[in-house]
């Protein structure tokens, strides 16, 4: 198989993160111990946390900041 050509409007493919390893930068939904989605404010993080909370209740829900890390649990 061949691999596709990039040109030069496309932008280069995110490098996947690895689940086991917390992130380095940004803020981070943690459901149920494990790393999810990742974004750039805590606003965002918690906003997605808190609606999965909404369709979930059973769910544990952390925000995970990168910079401190320190995990807050949503309640």
């Amino acid at each position: 198989m061949k691999k596709p050509v990039l040109t030069l409007e496309e932008p280069e493919p995110r490098k996947p993160t690895r689940a086991d390893r917390p992130p380095t930068e940004g803020f981070v939904t943690v459901v149920d111990g494990h790393f999810k989605s990742e974004f750039d404010t805590a606003e965002a993080a918690e906003a997605a946390g808190r609606k999965l909370k909404s369709a979930y209740p059973m769910l544990q829900i952390e925000i995970y900041d990168a910079a401190t890390k320190v995990r807050t649990l949503l309640s």
